[in-house]
């Protein structure tokens, strides 16, 4: 009970922080070490031993950090950082940007407001599987798509919801927590992409869309008929989001591209012969893009220090999400050392309907957490790594336990006024981001529960 005790107090604790608007890292690092300070005073047994273990209760809690960090940077923080510095050079020589113009012309062609909008949210989740950064992708969305949706006839407020929403799931290979999910299961990246994530997503995705079609235009009725908004809103004007990127031809658009079909052909699903990792691919990719960029500017010089945008981008990453999925980890650790996430296992596990209602505690846990910190890698890399031993107390599934939750990460994420990619979005579109979540609450919310029982049949 006192594990139990301690899981609340803490919980409420980070919570209350980063409502305030603290530092989000800084404050799940500083409740998780004192959840373990506290553990270390009241608990007999150490909270760490083996080989990496200092033998003095107070250190041990600094080694727990300093454990994760090595662990982190070394292994999954590498991929991740890697991941970020290729979406960073993507940037520097114009390829995302690229790759986002081509997918959104022909959405200029279209009459049909909200048809536009909802095949505007589309293209957004399917180039999300390429540039897997939500705000880095909101960014390119709102130069290019924002633009468009206006001139098609939505309001703003409708128009930058959608682009809110463009990485709410977070499909693909190289995503982190679809990293980290993989690993979870001892699965490819692929395989767990197509054979896992893919099946849970799918129904998901139908009921984003047509949700998304009905409950936008009903905002935009209702709160055009109620003076919330008017007529300017609906106005296309340009958005004050800056591209910074350079003009590049059009056959830039395939870098992107590169790294997940190697993965994909490269897979158990096609063929096994070549074993390829997603650094390998990102790096291939990159290189195969230096040369050509180098090609065309015909300077050597700017082709090497375009490499300056990779190191960039790997320093911002490490800071924005490695940083924080450690941070997360530590009070993770300090929920999990204090006894009280198992006591609540023990006690879901025990009821007649075990598996699902592990899940659904998880499931509420995991959104709850991301809604709050605004961060899906933070609430994932908190609670996932305790799932694989759960689902097998509980007998069920584990890979279709961890993904539901991944998506369930994202999609609340892009439910959160505090998430980079809500404030990133109203910033440039000139709005509050309540006003923004408002419109995308309820739709992100249906997805939701479409992924909650899409998952369910599969535990």
């Amino acid at each position: 009970m006192t594990g139990i005790v301690i899981v609340i107090i803490s919980v409420v604790a980070a919570a209350y922080l980063i409502v305030k608007k603290y530092y989000a890292p800084g404050a799940l690092l500083f409740v998780g070490l004192i959840t373990l300070a506290v553990v270390t005073l009241i608990s007999p047994d150490p909270i760490l031993t083996g080989k990496k273990a200092t033998h003095l209760a107070g250190l041990d809690v600094i080694q727990i950090v300093t454990n994760l960090l090595q662990s982190r940077a070394a292994g999954l923080g590498m991929n991740i950082m890697i991941i970020g510095g290729f979406a960073s050079y993507m940037d520097r020589i114009g390829a995302a940007g690229a790759l986002v113009r081509l997918s959104v012309k022909p959405l200029s062609y279209m009459h049909s407001p909200y048809l536009i909008m909802v095949l505007g949210t589309m293209i957004s989740i399917a180039l999300n599987v390429f540039i897997p950064s939500a705000a880095g992708l909101a960014l390119l969305l709102m130069v290019s798509m924002y633009p468009i949706l206006l001139a098609g006839g939505v309001s703003r407020q409708s128009a930058a919801a959608s682009i809110v929403m463009s990485g709410c799931v977070c499909l693909g290979p190289s995503g982190a927590n679809n990293l980290l999910g993989s690993e979870l299961t001892n699965m490819h990246v692929m395989d767990f992409f197509l054979n896992v994530q893919w099946i849970i997503a799918w129904p998901a995705l139908i009921v984003l869309f047509i949700s998304h079609y009905f409950i936008q235009q009903w905002f935009d009725k209702r709160d055009l008929a109620s003076g919330k908004i008017t007529k300017e809103d609906f106005l296309a004007t340009a958005s004050s989001a800056e591209s910074k990127q350079p003009d590049a031809p059009a056959f830039y658009a395939f870098f992107p591209l590169i790294p997940v079909i190697m993965l994909f052909v490269f897979s158990p699903l096609m063929y096994k012969g070549i074993r390829m990792e997603v650094v390998t691919a990102l790096l291939c990719s990159t290189l195969f893009a230096l040369v050509i960029h180098g090609i065309r500017t015909r300077s050597l010089k700017e082709c090497l220090a375009s490499l300056k945008a990779f190191a960039q981008g790997m320093g911002k990453v490490f800071t924005s999400t490695v940083f924080l999925i450690v941070c997360a980890e530590v009070f993770a650790q300090g929920l999990t050392k204090s006894g009280g996430i198992d006591t609540i296992i023990q006690a879901v596990s025990s009821m007649d309907a075990g598996a699902i209602a592990l899940y659904t505690a998880m499931v509420v846990i995991v959104a709850l957490a991301s809604f709050v910190t605004g961060s899906g890698n933070a609430s994932f890399f908190s609670f996932a790594p305790m799932i694989p031993d759960a689902a097998l107390t509980v007998g069920a599934n584990a890979a279709f336990m961890i993904s539901p939750l991944q998506l369930i990460s994202g999609i609340m994420r892009s439910s959160s006024p505090v998430a980079g990619v809500t404030i990133a979005v109203s910033g440039l579109s000139g709005l509050d981001p309540f006003v923004v979540v408002r419109r995308s609450i309820p739709v992100m919310f249906l997805t939701g529960i479409a992924v909650y029982f899409s998952a369910m049949i599969h535990i």
